[in-house]
């Protein structure tokens, strides 16, 4: 199954071991569209997956490498490591985020701790059993 994923890379601003403030990657927020335009998953945390019917997996990358578009996120390769329920997504053994568009860290420098910042992306993700 291939899915399109239109949303954002939310980021906080933390203090680094040298104590100097700047963005950290916290969590995706997504919706994924099928080829006719149906949104059928919901991309968060995790990272987890979760269509309407209750099946979501959550995984963990296994290997990343660079956009094929220039100032994006990487691409990535991830494991399922846990399911739930029993819809079309509890089988899925791997997911492929592929095609990335936008989502690094906001460019503007942060200034308080815990201050919150987004950027939006786009990338298509394949579900493989």
């Amino acid at each position: 199954m291939t899915l399109t994923a239109s949303g954002v890379q939310n980021y906080s601003c933390e203090f680094d071991a040298q104590h100097q403030l700047g963005w950290v990657f916290k969590s995706p927020l997504a919706t994924l569209y099928d080829a006719s335009g149906q949104a059928t998953v919901r991309h968060g945390a995790g990272p987890s997956w979760e269509m309407e019917d209750g099946s979501r997996i959550v995984g963990h990358v296994l290997a990343q490498r660079p956009s094929e578009t220039r100032a994006s996120i990487p691409q990535l390769l991830l494991e399922t490591h846990s399911t739930a329920g029993s819809g079309p997504l509890s089988a899925v053994r791997y997911v492929q985020r592929l095609h990335t568009v936008g989502g690094l860290a906001p460019t503007a420098p942060c200034s308080t701790e815990h201050q919150a910042g987004s950027s939006p992306y786009l990338a298509d993700y394949v579900f493989y059993r």
